[in-house]
């Protein structure tokens, strides 16, 4: 599969005013597939737009904008950019942390962790159709109850040692299988996944699979994207 940068002068130079605002209906969760996380760090927005078009191009079926380091105004130029990539790929675009972010540019959801809003005040203000996602780190209580109080989907993590989060909680892959039993809402597995560790997640149950660093980091991002895909493509 080809999934060499094409260079598209509308995205790298769109403005970061209103047109940001996207004007089509919110993306339906996919079923399954790769989750691509962005890795932003020591790349410029032109390389982060330039692997993320690369990822997308591979196949993932979702991206989530995570960028812990920025400030406002980069935040609002880089997401809305990405949103505006997705939208040609058809890929829901998720905001990590920030519902009122993920509000203004009308994205396609958020997601949550422990220390942020709770579920049902992210869905006042992102409305029924958003998708939420919810970090439920090793705990099938907080899985269970991210459920009941509307969330897309829950994610369930560490279950490898990761770059992102070195002192994250691990999580043992027979969690994902009971909370499939339990749950309806789709299963994120995150964490230090690689293509050589993620099939056992897949076969665990998982529905996705998030990955940020194994993503960004390589030299060969179009490579690194296709080797994940290859766990989808063989099941």
């Amino acid at each position: 599969m080809d999934c060499s940068w094409a260079k598209n002068n509308a995205i790298l130079t769109g403005s970061t005013g209103t047109n940001l605002h996207m004007t089509t209906p919110a993306r339906a969760l996919p079923q399954r597939g790769l989750y691509a996380i962005t890795d932003c760090r020591n790349l410029t927005t032109a390389q982060l737009l330039t692997r993320t078009e690369q990822i997308l191009r591979a196949g993932a079926a979702m991206l989530q904008y995570r960028n812990k380091d920025a400030d406002a105004a980069v935040k609002l130029s880089q997401a809305g950019l990405l949103q505006k990539l997705c939208a040609q790929y058809g890929i829901p675009f998720i905001i990590n942390d920030e519902p009122e972010l993920a509000r203004m540019l009308e994205a396609d959801g958020v997601h949550l962790g422990r220390e942020d809003m709770a579920c049902r005040e992210a869905r006042k203000i992102l409305g029924p159709d958003s998708i939420i996602g919810i970090s439920c780190y090793n705990e099938l209580e907080r899985a269970k109850t991210a459920a009941t109080e509307g969330a897309s989907y829950v994610a369930l993590g560490a279950f490898f040692h990761t770059r992102t989060k070195p002192d994250v909680i691990r999580a043992e892959p027979e969690l994902i299988g009971r909370a499939k039993q339990i749950l309806r809402q789709p299963v994120v597995a995150i964490g230090g996944i690689t293509p050589d560790n993620g099939k056992a997640l897949l076969e665990a149950g998982a529905d996705f699979l998030a990955v940020c660093s194994g993503l960004y980091l390589p030299a060969d991002t179009c490579k690194a994207a296709r080797n994940y895909m290859a766990l989808f493509n063989h099941l």
